[in-house]
């Protein structure tokens, strides 16, 4: 009797432990950057979309009639202006949108779904650029941003090239490694986190995952990494890199160093040319 009741309390620990972690991974303190389009002498025009569910996104517009776009996604938990450095670089070739995904910066929403729901935000995304008679689009995409735009390509064909810097390649995989101090234990940890995706999201947020999502890209892709990750292990770039084997357009910047999210030089310069290559040349507007 003793035993049934110590382990019944030891389930509800594991429980009530996983939500409180579940909570704190779909609701993360924000991240506040404080650069701003000015700083870049960026004139950008503030835009709305609005979500599936009614979520308004926040975003910054770069037009440039006639030219290809390509949308800004950030990482988790930053915000559009991270990347503003980014759209310094794209802004004199393309139409640039940077957006802040749902929960995070100024756009609304309760909670992030770490992909799950985001892929949906980076459709209407694609409506707004359609608005806008963007001939061809392409998704630049750090970390999460990464995994949402190869989530995302996989089911709609508008999207015409990737660049992904850093992206996790299976959600499920990330959380594992996360609570790797729990030892075996991190298994049914992680699998009680995702029963409270099942419970609150309604659907097990980490599938599909980006690693089967890249397997089926067929546009040109840059995947970018560096060895020395911190946070995103290079191993989830070797999944990746296995998924996307059976892409001829996919293409490989592996760099020996650098901490998530450091730039190695030239990196802008080669974004560009593969951007520009990928998605064509600007048309007469």
């Amino acid at each position: 009797m003793k035993l049934a009741l110590y382990a019944g309390l030891v389930v509800a620990g594991v429980l009530i432990a996983s939500l409180a972690s579940f909570a704190l991974a779909v609701r993360p303190p924000r991240v506040a950057v404080p650069l701003r389009p000015d700083d870049y002498r960026l004139a950008v025009e503030r835009v709305e979309i609005r979500t599936n569910d009614g979520v308004r996104l926040a975003g910054w517009f770069l037009p440039r009639p006639g030219a290809p776009a390509v949308i800004l996604l950030h990482g988790y938990p930053a915000e559009k202006a991270d990347l503003l450095p980014i759209a310094s670089g794209l802004a004199p070739q393309f139409a640039t949108l940077l957006v802040d995904q749902r929960y995070f910066g100024d756009s609304g929403g309760r909670a992030t779904t770490l992909g799950f729901r985001e892929r949906e935000d980076l459709k209407r995304m694609l409506d707004f650029l359609d608005s806008r008679g963007a001939p061809a689009v392409g998704v630049f995409g750090f970390s999460l941003g990464g995994a949402v735009a190869l989530l995302t390509a996989a089911e709609d064909p508008r999207i015409r090239a990737i660049v992904a810097y850093a992206p996790f390649s299976d959600l499920r995989t990330l959380g594992r490694e996360l609570y790797g101090w729990m030892w075996v234990g991190r298994y049914p940890f992680v699998e009680a986190m995702l029963l409270w995706s099942r419970l609150l999201f309604g659907a097990d947020i980490t599938r599909p995952s980006p690693a089967e999502a890249a397997a089926r890209v067929v546009v040109p892709v840059l995947l970018v990494h560096s060895r020395q990750d911190e946070q995103i292990p290079f191993r989830h770039a070797e999944r990746l890199r296995a998924a996307l084997a059976g892409n001829p357009k996919a293409e490989f910047e592996f760099m020996d160093r650098g901490r998530h999210g450091e730039l190695s030089a030239g990196f802008e310069a080669r974004m560009v040319r593969f951007f520009r290559q990928a998605l064509g040349p600007r048309v007469a507007s």
